[in-house]
């Protein structure tokens, strides 16, 4: 049997996690950004919604790279901003409204450049289009009262958002 290792910050998602898993799954806390674990641990890496909760994405590529064996297959999925620089300036002061945890959404090409810097070889990407109902997309992060309305006043008329997957490999020895 396969074994899957996931990891959070957060100690009360990992608890909700837990009780959730199957048997073949460890939840660990910790953080992204270091990474407990020897070098060429896993066959495949994933980071799906993260990166743009993170202040320094680079890390989290680069320890998962540091964590995924030659060979293996990294995904990365997450929210993508748009190339136009005011449309994403404003989707992000959206999504700090939304939840505060969030950082910086970034665009396809920002990812695309991490990706070539920790020497990934892009496999297979796609965009996807997610639509969203702005109201539960707001009760999902928990965004009630003066935030909400503040969150609400700067929503971008379309609520869906673009999701980037991509499917990675690192280059064997």
């Amino acid at each position: 049997m396969r074994e899957v290792v996931g990891i959070d910050l957060v100690p009360e998602l990992l608890g909700e996690g837990r009780k959730r898993a199957p048997a073949n799954v460890e939840l660990v806390e910790g953080d992204a950004t270091s990474l407990p674990f020897e070098r060429a641990s896993f066959d495949v890496v994933t980071t799906a919604r993260t990166l743009h909760h993170v202040s320094r994405p680079e890390l989290v590529l680069a320890e998962a790279n540091r964590v995924l064996r030659p060979g293996g297959t990294m995904l990365v999925v997450d929210q993508l901003a748009p190339v136009d620089p005011l449309a994403a300036i404003e989707l992000n002061r959206f999504e700090r409204a939304r939840d505060p945890s969030t950082t910086r959404v970034l665009a396809d090409v920002d990812l695309r450049g991490l990706f070539d810097v920790n020497n990934l070889v892009l496999r297979r990407s796609s965009i996807v289009r997610e639509s969203r109902d702005l109201e539960r997309y707001l009760d999902l992060a928990g965004c009630h009262g003066e935030d909400r309305e503040r969150a609400l006043a700067l929503a971008p008329s379309d609520a869906g958002a673009d999701y980037g997957w991509y499917v990675l490999h690192k280059p064997g020895l």
